[in-house]
Formats: structure tokens, C-alpha cells, sequence
């Protein structure tokens, strides 16, 4: 197969900032934003979240099911990333706003729910035909691995973006001069957050244009089998590596959410000074971008699954240390986030070899069923994140109603209640770490595509590809 230029691969690569814009303001702030802003309860979003995502089980392999069957001149992909870039955009813009349509708290309410949702399908729109690319540029190893790479490592500028910059930039959208953060009005938090959000989807739709408009796929097989959830359903239960892909994934990701998503927390509310998780991030991006180094180091002298296997090592290492810093050290922000930064080491290679790990369940599927499936396959990583994400949120929305914690009380909080400060602790801290430890072990012991079983899968998937093409060349777009 003819190799993608590297221009191309980077084309396609750019995609990925805008997402994680959209991504990292969602599952690391909006919880911030409802709670502290718009004053929702905790235990709404209790409930809210494991609806959604109950929608998003039918939806997204209902999604993978379309682009599997897509068949236009921009061909499969394509058109869904800018279609589902424009519709998230608008959707992120208008969630992180509703405090400016002035509604009662019910009418508050059921926005939140219906963009809530609304969030998850458009995103969905746009990732999974985004990131079922991947296999249509490469059918080697080390090449997919670059192309993953690549990827990955915009995906992290983009995450970096939004975990360094959204405090200070929310300040100074907030219109409230010489207040930080943790001191602004829920009003100020409003328009800080809203004109932020505002900004970050206009960049979505920007970097998504640019990935689509410089690359074009080649490899891709039209599916003609009309969408049957009944099907899709057979397709995902019996692939067993999916299914075990899925599982590990989603518990190493919760552990990653974790920390993301309670970190504004346990700095506003438990240190008193949001300013510190802008150092603590900083670090982290730093080790996210250092985690683009690791699998072309490695590729030299270990296999993917060692490879992976040492990512999550790293990991668990990092957030051990931060344990130890966070409970015996008195939580120094540099101790901190030097331990943040090993821990974001493995996180981003851990991420980069998932997507590897993805192509390679695609070729594991064709190869026992017979059929490609390769978009819905896909359309299962996005799902498993937000499973990880509502995972995190019932950890953490429960142990907000089970402390009593009042959001209305802001930063004061930190002082009046002592449960909540340790259970916000527990969560930084302790489940991470758990999280990764039992993620590795269900992956060292059930997952089984590497070493020769993995050649003699993608050597049988290449025949028949070949085939195929000498019986009917237009089929290879």
C-alpha cells in the first residue's frame, strides 16, 4: 500500500486540536462551570450523567454504522469530521452560555440536559469518522504508530491548551479586574466560561476544515449492510479483544479523568488558590508532550504491548508519587506536578497506543468475523471514554451529595466542610492509582493480539484486501 506523506499525516493530525478543545472543556471544566456557575445540583448530575450515557450506547454504534456505510467524493470520513465539528461547536457555545437565555431554574435545568446529550451526539459526529482514519493511512505497525503519534500529540496540545490557559483566560473574560479566580461571582464565571467557549469552538471548526481539506483516504471499504442495532450489537459482543480492549481502556481512562476532572476542585475549594492548577498543569502538558518520545524510543527495541505495558507503569508510578505528596508533603505544587508530569509521560503514550490498539481490533475482527467493521469498532472508543467520564462523575457527583458539600457556598466551602476536603482528596489522590493498577492487570492477563498471532492476523487481512482489489479494483478508493 502506498505510504501517506508525512504533510498529509500531519494534515490529518491538526484535526485533533480542535477536538480536544471541545473535549478537554467538557470533561474537565463543565462539571466547574454547572456546579459553581449555574449553581446545578450534584445530585441532578448524578442522575443526568448515566442517562446520557445510556443514549450514547445506541447512538454512537448507530454513528459507526452510518460512516461504514458512507460512500461520497469526499468519501467516508470526511464529510462527518467537518459535519460534527460545525454541530459540536455550536453546541459547546451554547451550553457554556445558558446563564445569558435568563431562564428560571427549571428552564436551566432541562437546557443543561438537553445540550448535555446533545454534546455527546455531536461529538460523536465527528470523532469516530476521525479517528477510524487511522487504518485507511497505514497497515504496518510503525506506521500506524506514527500516524497515532502524530495525533495524539496534537490531541495533547489541544487538552494542553485548555488545562493551562482556561483559568487565566476565564478571568479576563469574567469583566470582575483584580479578582482570581476562585474570588469571581457565579455571573463572572458565566461570561468568562461562555466567551471562552465561544472561542474554543471557533477553533474546532477551523482545525477541523484543515484536516479534512489536506488529506485524502485511500483503503476505505463501503459497507452495503443497512444498520441493524440487533447486528451491531452481534458484531461488538463477539469480538472478545474489543470487548476486553474496552474494559481495561475504560478503567486506566476513568483513573486519568479522575485527576482532570477533580483537580479544579481540590485547588479552588480545598487549596483556596485556583492559580496553582494552571503550574500543575503546566507540568503535566509538559509530560504529554514528552509522551510523543516514547513510542518511537521504544519501537526500537519493544514490542506495542511492552510498550503499553510500560505507559501504564509510568503512570501509576506518577500518580503514586503524587499520593505520597499530596497526604505526607502537605501537597507542594512542584512535588506535585513533577509527579503529574511522569504520570502524563505514560498517560499520553498509554492514549497512543490504545488508538494502535484499535487498528489492530479492526484487522482482529475482519479476521474472525469475516467483516470489516471498522468504523463501529471506533465508534467503541469514544464510547468507553464518556463511560470512563460517567464513571468519574458518579464517583464524584456521589461523594459531593454524601458530604453534603453546598456549591453555593464557593471557596469557603474548603473550610466548613472537612468531608468534603477529604473525599476530594481520596478522589485526586488514592483512585487514580487503583485505577491503573487493576486496568494493567486485566490487560497483562486477557488481551492477546501481539507477537505472531498479530502477524498472522494482519498477513490474512492483507491477502484478502489484495484479492479483493483483483477482483474489483473500484472497490479501493
Amino acid at each position: 500500500m502506498k505510504k501517506v506523506p508525512l504533510r498529509e499525516k500531519i494534515g490529518y493530525g491538526v484535526g485533533a486540536i480542535g477536538l480536544d478543545l471541545s473535549y478537554g472543556l467538557f470533561y474537565s471544566f463543565l462539571s466547574l462551570y454547572l456546579t459553581n456557575a449555574l449553581k446545578v445540583s450534584p445530585l441532578f448530575l448524578l442522575i443526568l450523567a448515566p442517562i446520557a450515557r445510556i443514549w450514547d450506547g445506541v447512538n454512537d454504534p448507530m454513528m459507526g454504522s452510518i460512516v461504514d456505510r458512507t460512500n461520497t467524493k469526499m468519501g467516508k470520513y470526511r464529510p462527518w469530521i467537518i459535519t460534527g465539528a460545525v454541530f459540536n461547536a455550536a453546541v459547546l457555545s451554547i451550553l457554556f452560555n445558558i446563564a445569558g437565555f435568563n431562564m428560571k431554574t427549571v428552564g436551566v435545568y432541562v437546557m443543561v440536559a438537553v445540550f448535555y446529550v446533545l454534546w455527546g451526539m455531536t461529538n460523536t459526529l465527528a470523532d469516530i469518522p476521525f479517528w477510524s482514519m487511522i487504518p485507511t493511512f497505514a497497515t504496518e505497525e510503525k506506521d500506524r504508530n506514527l500516524v497515532s503519534t502524530i495525533a495524539r500529540t496534537f490531541s495533547g496540545l489541544g487538552q494542553g491548551i485548555v488545562s493551562i490557559f482556561t483559568s487565566m483566560i476565564v478571568v479576563k473574560f469574567a469583566g470582575e479586574s483584580g479578582k482570581e479566580l476562585s474570588e469571581l461571582s457565579a455571573d463572572g464565571l458565566s461570561r468568562g466560561f461562555g466567551k471562552w467557549s465561544i472561542i474554543a469552538a471557533a477553533m474546532l471548526v477551523v482545525f477541523a476544515a484543515i484536516s479534512v481539506f489536506s488529506t485524502k483516504e485511500t483503503a476505505s471499504v463501503k459497507s452495503d449492510e443497512k444498520f441493524s442495532f440487533r447486528k451491531a450489537l452481534g458484531v461488538i459482543r463477539h469480538n472478545d479483544q474489543l470487548l476486553i480492549f474496552m474494559l481495561f481502556a475504560m478503567i486506566s481512562n476513568c483513573g486519568y479523568y479522575m485527576t482532570s476532572g477533580i483537580s479544579s476542585y481540590y485547588f479552588l475549594q480545598v487549596r483556596g488558590d485556583f492559580t496553582l492548577q494552571s503550574k500543575f498543569n503546566l507540568l503535566g502538558s509538559v509530560g504529554s508532550v514528552l509522551s510523543i518520545l516514547v513510542i518511537p524510543v521504544c519501537d526500537k527495541f519493544m514490542s506495542n504491548r511492552s510498550t503499553y505495558r510500560l505507559s501504564l507503569s509510568l503512570a501509576t508510578a506518577g500518580y503514586i508519587g503524587m499520593a505520597v505528596i499530596g497526604y505526607a508533603f502537605g501537597g507542594n505544587v512542584l512535588a506535585l506536578g513533577i509527579c503529574y508530569l511522569i504520570a502524563s509521560i505514560g498517560i499520553g503514550s498509554m492514549f497512543v497506543n490504545q488508538t494502535v490498539m484499535l487498528a489492530d481490533i479492526v484487522d482482529y475482527g475482519e479476521f474472525k468475523l469475516g467483516t470489516r467493521n471498522q468504523s463501529l469498532t471506533f465508534s467503541m472508543k469514544g464510547f468507553l471514554q464518556k463511560m470512563a467520564y460517567t464513571l468519574q462523575s458518579v464517583i464524584m457527583y456521589s461523594a459531593f451529595v454524601a458530604t453534603g458539600y453546598d456549591f453555593s457556598k464557593g471557596a469557603s466551602q474548603a473550610s466548613a466542610n472537612p468531608a468534603a476536603d477529604s473525599a476530594i482528596m481520596f478522589m485526586m489522590f488514592v483512585i487514580p492509582p487503583v485505577m491503573l493498577i487493576i486496568s494493567h492487570i486485566i490487560f497483562a492477563g486477557k488481551y492477546k493480539i501481539y507477537g505472531t498471532f498479530k502477524r498472522e492476523i494482519l498477513d490474512s487481512v492483507i491477502q484478502k484486501r489484495a484479492q479483493l482489489e483483483e477482483k474489483t479494483p473500484g472497490n479501493a478508493e
